[in-house]
């Protein structure tokens, strides 16, 4: 799923290989998804698309932003699989959309779950993607401590850690996936009340949430993910379905995992105490 490391490491690679591609063609779905949202009629979209070119690509919170010409966009969130294909490639016979570009080389789409593959001009007025271009970013300056502090003080006190961090959009971006090792390096259990933290631990999350993130995004996205090339991202997850069944990297213990506020949580028990 795209969460902040891969929205901002797959669009720096998407920059890379596919700015000045001009869209040629534009193919619908194979395979009909009735949690695939479109922004109108998709059989519309080799009318907006085609003859354009694609100027550059940004990440924002949990999406992609394809940059066209004539302030085009296509959005991609998260849920979408992303995939390019050289020219000469075999065309998967199962997609959401396909963009064929001048030199035969295509862009797949995919959804699994959920997801949106929006096309749109100048602006989508949708709060999601308008709060992720607008909210500061872990991965920016501008989220520092005292909007961190910010952020804490206007949430209830009951919240859990992982409610706080990982709903309601507080921070775009930052969902269940990274949520794990955030935690983990914290050493705060998912299930914390905020009000049971004090001053150091919360200055722990804090600096978890930002060294995390970025390593994350700087070895190109989490090594449950795949890039547009279908490689697993070059960051080594502490806690995921991958590595859940493993001994605990720091006391040698065994991860718990459970279901928490619609998700899986990993945790340690020793490292990560419930403090109620």
């Amino acid at each position: 799923m795209i969460e902040i490391p891969e929205s901002y490491s797959f669009a720096r690679q998407a920059a890379d290989m596919l700015s000045g591609r001009t869209v040629t063609d534009v193919f619908n779905a194979t395979h009909p998804h009735k949690f695939a949202w479109y922004l109108g009629d998709p059989t519309d979209y080799r009318t907006r698309l085609a003859g354009k070119t694609i100027r550059a690509a940004e990440g924002h919170g949990a999406f992609i932003d394809l940059l066209l010409d004539d302030e085009t966009h296509i959005a991609l969130s998260d849920g979408v699989n992303l995939r390019y294909y050289a020219p000469g490639a075999e065309v998967p016979p199962k997609y959401q959309l396909l963009i064929a570009f001048d030199d035969d080389s295509f862009l797949v789409f995919t959804v699994a779950m959920y997801g949106g593959i929006i096309a749109f001009q100048k602006t989508f007025d949708n709060p999601y993607y308008l709060g992720a271009l607008s909210k500061p970013s872990p991965l920016e300056d501008r989220f520092d401590e005292a909007y961190f502090g910010r952020l804490v003080a206007d949430a209830k006190p009951n919240l859990s850690a992982k409610a706080f961090l990982a709903t309601e959009q507080r921070i775009p971006g930052l969902g269940n996936g990274v949520l794990q090792d955030i935690l983990f390096k914290s050493r705060i259990h998912p299930k914390r009340k905020l009000a049971t933290l004090g001053d150091a631990e919360l200055g722990r999350m804090y600096s978890s949430v930002k060294s995390t993130l970025r390593e994350m995004t700087d070895r190109g996205g989490r090594d449950t993910e795949k890039d547009l090339l279908g490689r697993a991202g070059g960051y080594k997850t502490l806690l995921s379905k991958n590595t859940c069944s493993e001994p605990c990297p720091v006391c040698g213990g065994t991860f718990v995992e459970e279901a928490y506020l619609g998700g899986a949580v990993y945790y340690c028990p020793a490292c990560q105490p419930l403090i109620k």
